[in-house]
């Protein structure tokens, strides 16, 4: 793993637990284990760490999103199904990210804030051109909304721990799939 990598896994970690603004420079560089002024040869400020953390978690969810629909070649359900598979896998490996998503989104550099908006309306209408391709009748808004309420139920993963993550995969899987109205597969 790269320094730069084990910076923003290490920052995601400790903004999840005490917040950006609870987090100085010169914690997180002792938390990777360098000086906090060393932490600028990897970043020009913590903002652009936080900037950096939640573009690149937008843009690989929309990228494998991309993939995983082309791969469901036009079927519609098969889609969904990639969809909840790779965004579910996303939620159980990150819960750190989606605490800081949530709690810090205001701190985030608005230039990164409009990058990470724009790359999330792409991740939602993905996911929603499928649901409409589903159901016809339901439009663009409904569809939207049926993506946004998906996430929601996934997104619940860093404040449920009563499951393992393996249990916790097959129940989300489940509950999603259920919520976008696809037919559930069973092995």
């Amino acid at each position: 793993m790269s320094r730069r990598a084990q910076i923003l896994g290490t920052a995601a970690e400790l903004f999840a637990a005490r917040g950006f603004h609870g987090v100085s420079v010169a914690d997180l560089g002792a938390a990777c284990g360098i000086s906090g002024p060393a932490l600028y040869k990897h970043f020009p400020s913590k903002d652009a760490v936080l900037a950096e953390m939640l573009v690149s978690i937008s843009e690989e969810l929309l990228a494998v999103g991309r993939e995983r629909v082309a791969v469901a070649g036009g079927d519609p359900a098969a889609a969904l199904r990639g969809l909840v598979d790779w965004h579910v896998d996303f939620a159980l490996r990150h819960r750190a990210l989606i605490v800081v998503q949530d709690r810090d989104w205001e701190s985030l550099p608005p230039d990164a804030r409009e990058r990470v908006r724009g790359l999330q309306r792409a991740y939602v209408d993905l996911w929603a051109a499928q649901v409409r391709s589903l159901d016809p009748v339901l439009g663009l808004d409904g569809a939207r909304a049926t993506a946004h309420a998906a996430f929601g139920l996934i997104n619940s993963t860093p404040h449920s721990g009563l499951l393992d993550d393996e249990e916790m995969r097959g129940v989300l899987t489940g509950m999603a799939l259920r919520a976008l109205a696809v037919p559930v597969l069973t092995p």
